[in-house]
């Protein structure tokens, strides 16, 4: 039994069976609960197993906390990001099956991450299914994140032998001038974000381990020319910076036994005015393909702060106007 549920003139009454872990559920003085009533207009009250919920949205609350309560019995630990995807993942026709959430779910050594929006479902699959992803969408929608941590999954069972993360090393939007130090000193700047999304599913220690060993390889763009990368998970991150030449250049690197990841931010290109993207090029000539996917992300799949997507909406509505 998972709870139980009953309809009163007052609202839903929502019982649980496992009072350990209701502290957990209702969050930090009750956290979890006042995100939930100011993100769906309800009140909840809790008292020991037993939540009494009232409100137009009454029922979608209770499907937000029924999902949460779960995870919780799952191991997996609640907090307000938590309750943030569980109202994205209930709401409306796409809600899906929670039993059938679990297989996408990415599990490591160091933690296990499920997907918080509809989208990042369809990414984790794609990558799941197919040797070539294309992740397309605003930054904060875990196109990066995702495939870093599939990768570390395909790793540790063995099912790749390598790690090669890229980037084109491309100013945003700044003269950055002369950077002393050897090459490693000059593009780590680059690569930072690729270097934070690891140390999320790998220990420092592991890391380093394998960098030294050459499983993990985190190397800009230009030093994919003349490879061919078997055996591998490669993941091409800021692909929107790329130049027709690279994108050709990288795409074609892809071995035998190897999967390609490949995202981008297309309203945030950093190359010369006069200079395409490649990645619109690829977009459009892969399409077709076999063993090919593209996944696009929108405002709504941004999971970080929720001001960052207000933010994002924002500027998209802005560019809109201007064009």
């Amino acid at each position: 039994m998972k709870t139980a549920v009953t309809k009163t003139n007052k609202g839903l009454i929502v019982s649980f069976d496992n009072e350990k872990l209701i502290p957990d559920l209702f969050g930090e003085y009750d956290s979890n609960l006042n995100r939930i009533e100011k993100l769906l207009d309800v009140n909840i009250k809790g008292r020991g197993k037993v939540i009494q919920v009232t409100g137009k949205n009454a029922e979608f609350a209770r499907s937000v906390i029924n999902d949460l309560y779960i995870q919780l019995k799952k191991g997996f630990i609640v907090g307000l990001e938590e309750v943030d995807a569980s109202v994205r993942m209930n709401n409306g026709e796409n809600k899906r099956d929670k039993n059938i959430l679990v297989d996408y779910i990415i599990k490591t050594v160091r933690k296990s991450i499920r997907p918080r929006t509809h989208s990042q479902i369809s990414y984790v699959e794609t990558l799941k299914s197919k040797e070539l992803t294309f992740g397309i969408g605003p930054a904060g929608t875990g196109k990066t994140y995702l495939a870093v941590a599939y990768a570390v999954y395909m790793l540790e069972k063995g099912e790749i032998e390598k790690i090669i993360l890229s980037r084109p090393a491309v100013e945003a939007g700044e003269r950055l001038g002369f950077l002393p130090g050897d090459m490693k000193d000059k593009v780590d700047p680059y690569l930072r974000p690729l270097y934070d999304a690891l140390e999320d599913v790998l220990s420092s220690k592991k890391i380093e381990r394998n960098m030294q060993l050459g499983i993990i390889e985190i190397a800009p763009l230009a030093f994919m020319r003349g490879r061919t990368l078997s055996n591998a998970f490669v993941i091409l991150d800021e692909a929107q910076n790329t130049s027709k030449m690279q994108m050709k250049m990288f795409l074609t690197r892809l071995g035998f036994n190897s999967r390609m990841v490949v995202t981008g931010d297309l309203t945030q290109i950093d190359l010369p005015v006069e200079q395409k993207s490649g990645l619109f090029e690829a977009l459009k000539i892969t399409k077709n393909l076999s063993q090919t996917g593209q996944i696009y992300f929108t405002e709504e799949d941004v999971v970080r702060n929720p001001l960052v997507e207000k933010i994002v909406h924002a500027y998209g509505v802005y560019e809109k106007k201007k064009k």
